[in-house]
């Protein structure tokens, strides 16, 4: 961190005052990421607080521009990596719009049992570090096995784990196989025990409520004004779902509940999210047993039927003449998509991710633009922590969860 030192000039025969601002980041480990906030301070107490971001810019909005549909997908995966598997339905799901595409209910029912799995994954690092940044080590250890079986259940559904790259326009490229549901088994039955125990740590431990009740505290009013979405707003008590007020893959099937807080203060998000992580497991077990009660023939089926946009089984390119045309106008990105303009949004592991899609009728899209939540937290940042100690300022980042990939986009 580098210092410079401000002096203010007070009236005669008051004593001089001297404010000193650091450069917390852009390399600095506790900001989680590569981006940075030049801080003002009076000894410990931030006086103002000025944020910048761009240092990881990919231009993936641009890029999308010269790509066609399914080569998106990999860009996606790095906005928000705590959950990238999320930003992957939703960018499939905006495309089916477009295209005009139902899915199956199947297909539904996995994607919900793939995305909560990533919304758990997502919580379970913010709140750990939290924990980290309050002083506390140990829960951050203990839950993150956790999150490496789900890294193995996403490894066997797509061969991948922190940027999966997950599914397709339509569904998944594969079933899932025996593996996956055995290890979805395990984490179903051992990681409540796990999150339990993590709660017992944290939530009445009293130097972790000292350091968290009242820092970086917002208002349901304040946060709406900004566009806060997610756990960051219903911490805020606003009780605001994409799930449940704009239902997409089969979500007004599954009973479950929208955890809010008061105070919209770290302590609260930490709980909002949480109480989330409980709901996503009651969302999962629903999908589960609804995936079991497909019989035969619907058991198997695990894309919709929309070959212009799903490669075709390689047995089926060696033996048919439509396989394979479709395999070499899918590879060469020779697909044409229909005109039109749409936005179809996500609950993302940290609030509504929306993508807003124009096709002229082109091979790629005309113009692409990314909703990120992130990008809209950080703008709040300052009038979060001002006022507050140096040591607020870190434990308000973590709580807000901000992803430097995902701001930047």
């Amino acid at each position: 961190m580098s210092t410079t030192e401000k002096h203010i000039t007070l009236p005669e025969g008051s004593i001089e005052k001297t404010t000193t601002k650091i450069n917390l980041g852009p390399t600095h480990p506790a900001t989680h990421g590569v981006f940075q906030n030049i801080l003002e301070l009076d000894g410990e107490k931030i006086v103002s607080a000025e944020q910048t971001i761009g240092y990881v810019h990919r231009a993936i909005e641009k890029i999308a521009e010269r790509r066609p549909l399914y080569q998106i997908t990999p860009l996606t995966d790095r906005l928000n990596y705590c959950s990238s598997p999320i930003n992957n339905m939703g960018w499939h799901l905006t495309c089916e719009k477009l295209l005009g595409v139902q899915t199956p209910k199947r297909v539904d029912y996995l994607r919900v049992i793939i995305m909560e799995l990533a919304r758990i994954a997502d919580h379970l690092i913010c709140n750990s570090i939290v924990g980290v940044d309050a002083g506390a080590y140990t829960g951050f250890l203990y839950l993150m096995q956790y999150r490496e079986l789900i890294y193995e259940i996403w490894e066997q559904v797509c061969g991948a784990r922190l940027t999966t790259n997950i599914g397709r326009i339509g569904g998944f490229e594969r079933n899932f196989n025996n593996i996956a549901w055995e290890k979805l088994d395990k984490f179903l039955a051992e990681y409540p025990k796990a999150l339990k125990e993590f709660e017992n740590l944290f939530v009445r431990n009293r130097i972790f409520m000292e350091r968290t009740i009242g820092a970086g505290p917002i208002s349901a009013e304040r946060a709406l004004n900004y566009g806060f979405t997610g756990p960051n707003l219903r911490a805020a008590g606003v009780d605001y779902d994409v799930r449940v007020h704009t239902p997409y893959c089969s979500y007004q099937d599954f009973e479950f509940n929208v955890p809010t807080g008061t105070t919209g203060d770290c302590y609260d998000r930490f709980l909002v999210r949480e109480e989330e992580m409980w709901e996503s497991l009651k969302i999962i077990e629903q999908a589960y047993r609804k995936v079991q009660e497909f019989k035969g023939a619907e058991a198997e089926v695990f894309h919709a039927d929309v070959p212009e946009y799903y490669l075709p089984e390689k047995k089926d390119v060696y033996t048919k003449m439509e396989a394979l045309i479709y395999h070499f106008k899918i590879i060469m990105g020779e697909v044409d998509m229909p005109p039109g303009e749409v936005y179809h949004a996500v609950e993302g592991a940290n609030g509504e991710l929306g993508f807003y899609l124009i096709s002229d009728g082109g091979r790629s899209p005309y113009r692409m633009h990314i909703r990120r939540p992130c990008f809209i937290y950080y703008q709040a940042y300052e009038e979060l922590v001002k006022g507050s100690m140096l040591s607020d300022a870190i434990i308000v980042m973590s709580s807000l969860n901000l992803i430097a990939g995902e701001m930047d986009g």
